[in-house]
């Protein structure tokens, strides 16, 4: 039984192998990709068949040696020249090609899985999937692995730039490794048994004649040491995977730091930030420790076996070179042709640290590619409803839950029309940002039906400001190009951010380097450029004096009105309501944790 499983994660492993690889085979270029692996298998067989030719030039040069056939010995060095050098050109052209094959690959790969990460949320809903999955972060035994899709995926930057790196590279290598040691054993197992005799022993008084007995005495010997080895390495399985996934966390905490410098520095959370990245740095060395002994006892073992080979043929064929039966060139060809069949047998043991790391990496990019395929959380039951992108903001039969399955609203019904500028107020923690990105679509956890007029925008509590320049920043995600230098300024101006207004082509950290009323401004001199007819914002002002504040929600109405359309708004300050006609306010029913919420609607008085 226990065989049988071991053959089944096998196959599984083999399947997902194959899964992840036909995609770029099967592309727009699989004629290159496949033109480019015909050749790399062309010049492996060649490579193969030069070793066959330099093993027979061994007998022949090794002869004249032992004969002092000076004429001979010279010829052989010549021909040792052309050969040597038609080697070189195809190990080079094979390395060359081989790593052609990998970066192209590699580039496919890695832009199909970021499309695919950032087509339809995907990227969203699959962190949202990491919040409500059960699973532990920390799995009570490191030397076996997940079935795929028993985790939610953690850190897809690792998975696009590190994991799809190594998966092509591991698996050109290894693969095109296999089928080197393949052909090698096809072709020199042969000269191995033509050149091995037959070996006569008697015993217990029966006579034994064993022919080949060269290759029988390779397969023992490499049997005993792939057992060897797989017992010895297979906890490396699972300590790569988890070391990956260790190292990933790490950098991530790094990048928080950077990205939050600020505030930590202005909590004096450098000592507790110290502390949560030495926990983490510990984690990672602490697996890397058993990782590194691990490897020790493999490369221990790994290392006696390939030294013991090299003497083994000349302990085994010594008897019948003493005896005179072959001379020394047919003796170091048995070497040779015995180190070849070897070599190949031995192909397990010399890459199971190699095969480790590629089952964890295949394992991370299975999980990865299997969430993009379904994301995960709950399916989003929401229907749009007819006469969508029409000029009214509604919503029918609406329910929003958490991603613990408690629901939040429940069969809501909403409808604002043009010029109903409305303010969404309740307590915090009640839901109604999540009621925001109901409305927008992409929450995963809601069902009924909603209607989101056309020309939306939404201005996030947080809003995102990409690297670059300030125009891009202030653009996107639309093409700066699409505005001229004075509509960019007048945004600026109009959002009260004169200052900013002649720095356009200053590229920076705009998140980093603008204060929180900046950002907020930036964000609604985003939407004062693009003119939108509906505006949905989520907290929008709370870091503006009431001052900058009024005149923001004066010119967001303003544009609203002239565009036809209307602002929804959730706000704490009660001040925020004055520039609003209705109130949509969540009100708690029971007083179970989490509540359950109703939605009333009431004209602001």
């Amino acid at each position: 039984m226990i065989w049988f499983d071991k053959l089944a994660r096998v196959r599984r492993f083999l399947r997902q192998v194959l899964h992840l690889s036909a995609p770029y085979f099967g592309s727009e270029e699989k004629w290159r990709a496949r033109g480019l692996l015909a050749a790399i298998i062309a010049l492996n067989l060649a490579a193969v068949y030069m070793l066959v030719l330099l093993n027979e030039w061994n007998r022949t040069f090794y002869d004249a040696l032992q004969n002092k056939n000076a004429a001979v010995f010279w010829t052989q060095l010549g021909r040792f020249t052309y050969l040597a050098v038609i080697f070189i050109v195809i190990a080079v052209y094979r390395f060359y090609l081989t790593q052609l094959l990998q970066l192209r690959w590699r580039a496919w790969m890695t832009r199909d899985l970021m499309r695919r990460w950032l087509t339809d949320h995907a990227f969203y809903r699959i962190e949202l999937g990491r919040y409500a999955s059960a699973a532990p972060a920390e799995p009570a035994d490191v030397t076996h692995l997940p079935e795929p899709g028993q985790r939610v995926p953690d850190n897809p930057d690792q998975r696009l730039q590190e994991d799809v790196n190594l998966f092509t590279a591991q698996t050109v290598g290894l693969s095109m490794g296999f089928l080197n040691a393949v052909v090698t054993l096809v072709s020199f197992v042969g000269i191995l048994w033509g050149l091995s005799g037959n070996f006569a022993f008697e015993l217990g008084g029966h006579a034994f004649d064993i022919p080949g007995y060269m290759v029988w005495m390779a397969v023992a010997y490499c049997t005993v040491g792939s057992v060897l080895t797989h017992y010895i390495g297979r906890p490396l399985i699972g300590l790569n995977f988890e070391q990956q996934r260790r190292e990933a966390n790490y950098r991530h905490h790094l990048v928080r730091v950077r990205e939050y410098s600020e505030s930590i520095a202005l909590d004096q959370g450098e000592a507790v930030e110290n502390r949560n990245l030495d926990t983490r740095f510990s984690a990672v060395l602490a697996n890397y420790l058993r990782l590194i002994n691990k490897q020790k006892q493999l490369v221990g073992f790994t290392n006696l076996f390939g030294q013991a080979a090299v003497v083994f043929p000349f302990i085994v064929a010594a008897p019948r070179f003493f005896s005179g039966a072959i001379q020394l060139g047919e003796l170091m060809q048995i070497a040779s042709a015995f180190d070849r069949v070897q070599g190949a047998l031995s192909w397990f043991v010399d890459n199971y640290d190699g095969l480790a790391a590629w089952r964890a990496t295949t394992e991370r990019l299975t999980s990865f590619e299997a969430a993009l395929s379904r994301p995960q959380g709950a399916p989003s039951a929401l229907e749009t409803m007819p006469g969508a992108g029409a000029n009214t903001l509604a919503a029918d039969a609406l329910t929003v839950s958490l991603p613990t399955g408690a629901t939040l609203v429940q069969g809501a019904t909403l409808a604002m029309r043009p010029g109903e500028h409305t303010v969404l107020q309740g307590p915090s923690g009640s839901g109604k940002s999540t009621l925001f990105r109901a409305l927008a679509g992409i929450w995963p956890w809601a069902e009924g039906r909603v209607a989101l007029p056309a020309h939306s925008m939404f201005i996030p509590q947080r809003p995102y400001f990409p690297d670059g320049s300030l125009r891009d920043a202030l653009a996107y995600p639309e093409p700066a190009a699409n505005y001229s230098d004075e509509q960019l300024r007048q945004a600026l101006q109009d959002a009260l951010l004169p200052r900013l207004a002649e720095r356009l082509d200053e590229r920076d950290n705009w998140t980093q380097k603008l204060s929180g009323g900046e950002q907020q401004r930036l964000a609604i001199a985003r939407v004062l450029l693009k003119k939108p007819a509906w505006v949905l914002a989520d907290e929008a002002t709370s870091a503006l004096d009431p001052e900058a504040e009024r005149t923001l929600y004066e010119r967001l109405r303003a544009l609203t009105e002239q565009a036809g359309g209307a602002l929804l708004s959730i706000a704490h300050r009660a001040s925020v309501a004055q520039f609003h006609r209705r109130r949509w306010q969540l009100v708690a029913q029971g007083d179970a944790a989490p509540a359950r919420y109703r939605i009333e609607s009431s004209p602001v008085s």
